[in-house]
């Protein structure tokens, strides 16, 4: 196994290729059809009845029916932010990697028009995507910008709330975009995302944590996640204050089967598990002081 840890740029690629993939995918769909209203079911939207790329688990307690269908096929999340995000009527919030927009567009409803939904993503297929999918329900309260984390296109103190889901594992430099997360928010604002994070660390394996990391995929969220130290010593270190990191789901070994390389896989069944036991879906909650 290659102990070669990948650049920064490489990263970024490897993530820009796989989430382009998923956006073409969508756009197909997203183009030959329309969106229903909440009383005009249809194939196009997701509905109770729809298929299960519809029915994604982590948005339960969302009512997905009049949103287009490729908002929700689109989704690689690993939670649901705004299930702990607390949005309020009126509030400005931004959508860090947003994807064919389904957080956004989901965000929108929660602050109404008075309130307004920014979507920042690297991937041009992906803002493509989602900016149709804003269009099919006249969504007009959102807006989607091109950007990287590590360098946000919005002004300092401008929105009251950062949500995303699963998205910052995915930034090589993770310091860089909790200093831009914490710049862009308002004082008093707030953090509340889903990402996928590390419970204690990865020692005590016949292979080492670098080994790890390099034989994991960084597009499928595994490879950079950080151990709830890590993300907590960097949340403080950007100035953010009451942070919070709450386990919600901890992945065992059919989670991540997809994932693993033949070198981890080939290990011992019990010491697989142990390992990918140690990757969580958790909330991420932080505040930047008034």
């Amino acid at each position: 196994m290659s102990t070669t840890l990948r650049t920064p740029d490489a990263i970024r690629s490897e993530v820009q290729n796989r989430y382009g993939q998923i956006a073409a995918e969508n756009l197909e769909k997203a183009v030959a059809s329309s969106c229903c209203g909440p009383s005009n079911s249809g194939s196009s939207c997701c509905s109770p009845e729809s298929d299960s790329s519809c029915g994604s688990p982590l948005y339960l307690g969302e009512d997905l029916t009049a949103l287009p269908e490729a908002a929700v096929a689109s989704s690689r999340g690993c939670g649901n932010p705004q299930a702990i995000a607390a949005l309020q009527t009126g509030e400005i919030v931004l959508d860090l990697g947003s994807g064919g927009g389904l957080d956004v567009l989901l965000a929108a409803r929660q602050v109404g028009p008075t309130g307004f939904v920014y979507g920042v993503d690297m991937t041009d297929k992906m803002l493509e995507l989602a900016r149709t999918n804003a269009a099919k329900i006249g969504a007009t309260n959102v807006e989607f910008r091109k950007g990287e984390l590590e360098s946000l296109p919005l002004a300092d103190n401008s929105v009251d709330v950062i949500i995303s889901n699963c998205v910052v594992n995915l930034t090589p430099e993770k310091t860089d975009a909790l200093a831009e997360a914490y710049r862009v928010l308002k004082p008093g604002g707030r953090l509340a995302i889903s990402d996928i994070v590390v419970d204690g660390d990865l020692s005590g394996f016949p292979v080492s944590e670098e080994q790890i990391r390099v034989g994991l995929s960084w597009a499928g969220c595994i490879a950079g996640a950080l151990t709830i130290d890590q993300f907590t010593t960097l949340l403080a270190g950007a100035g953010f204050q009451e942070i919070d990191i709450e386990i919600q789901h901890r992945y065992n070994l059919d989670d991540f089967l997809g994932e693993l390389p033949a070198e981890l896989k080939n290990l011992a069944p019990d010491v697989v598990q142990e390992l990918v036991g140690r990757f969580t879906s958790s909330a991420v909650r932080a505040k930047k002081g008034n």
